[in-house]
């Protein structure tokens, strides 16, 4: 664990969250919320938390509702795509309750870029955005590309019938089964979290902690979220698009495509593909920092 980071519960009016958090180092220069997309947990912006404490800010990873150590029930409706992007919102009021009144920027990675676009869309349709910043990390503009809306199906069709023990062990068996993200989430910059565990012994423990019906519900989410980038520009809140060099979720032409409807920062993290944030979280945390303060 880098140094200074505190792990707890977040407390909102929508219930506590497991969280990472990273105090600043010295005067606090804005609050960034990371939230982790499909399959994933907060462990998978560990490598992102050091440098941007270091940085001056305050960095918070949370485990959204039915993922790895926060809680949730077994309905899907706690799981739609408008409840966790109110949970996002409930997040962030509190990070903001004492009073700091520095920057709050949002992020998140896949699955959960399309939480956090979710989050600053229902915002901004009450008058007002406590975001001062919108970053998508391997998060595309709707559904996900058509393999991996095939992959996505086959995990979450399985998991009725087998349970989440019984699919672990065929897509350890066959890696391919899974969609990228579930690979690739958390297979590096996860540091001393998973020591005593090794990567898979860590993986095993995130996928059987986390609530079947998120998986479910979620999985749908990344085969059916429509196009929403007009209505995302249209709130004028700044936005970076931040990916590898290529993605099998949303492939990269895509990505380009969106940044130029949205006029956002386009970012490509050399050496990475779906999950820069962990296979390359020294150079993402750089942009990000850059992206944060060149006024925006």
């Amino acid at each position: 664990m880098p140094p200074g980071v505190r792990v707890h519960r977040l407390r909102t009016r929508r219930g506590a969250f497991a969280a990472l958090d990273a105090a600043p180092v010295g005067e606090p220069a804005g609050t960034v919320l990371l939230v982790p997309g499909y399959t994933g947990s907060k462990e998978d912006f560990i490598g992102l938390l050091g440098p941007l404490a270091a940085a001056g800010y305050r960095a918070v990873a949370v485990d959204g509702r039915g993922q790895y150590e926060t809680p949730g029930g077994h309905g899907w409706d706690s799981y739609r795509l408008g409840a966790l992007a109110e949970d996002v919102l409930a997040q962030a009021d509190a990070l903001t309750a004492d009073g700091d009144t520095s920057p709050l920027h949002l992020a998140g990675h896949s699955l959960g870029g399309l939480i956090a676009r979710g989050a600053v869309l229902r915002a901004a349709e009450g008058g007002a955005t406590p975001f001062a910043s919108l970053t998508l990390i391997a998060s595309g503009p709707g559904k996900v590309a058509p393999w991996q809306r095939w992959k996505t199906r086959f995990l979450t069709a399985g998991l009725p019938v087998l349970g989440t023990t019984g699919v672990w062990r065929v897509t350890r068996r066959t890696k391919e089964a899974l969609p990228d993200a579930a690979v690739e989430a958390g297979t590096a910059g996860t540091g001393g979290v998973v020591s005593d565990l090794g990567v898979d012994g860590f993986l095993r423990r995130r996928w059987l902690a986390t609530t079947p019906a998120q998986l479910i519900a979620t999985g749908r989410t990344l085969r059916h979220e429509p196009d929403r980038v007009e209505q995302l520009a249209a709130t004028g809140v700044p936005v970076h698009v931040l990916s590898g060099v290529r993605d099998g979720v949303w492939p990269i032409a895509q990505l380009d495509a969106m940044a130029a409807r949205l006029g956002a920062r386009r970012t490509i993290i050399r050496g990475s593909e779906h999950s820069p944030n962990s296979e390359q979280p020294a150079a993402t945390a750089a942009e990000l920092i850059d992206f944060w303060r060149s006024g925006l």
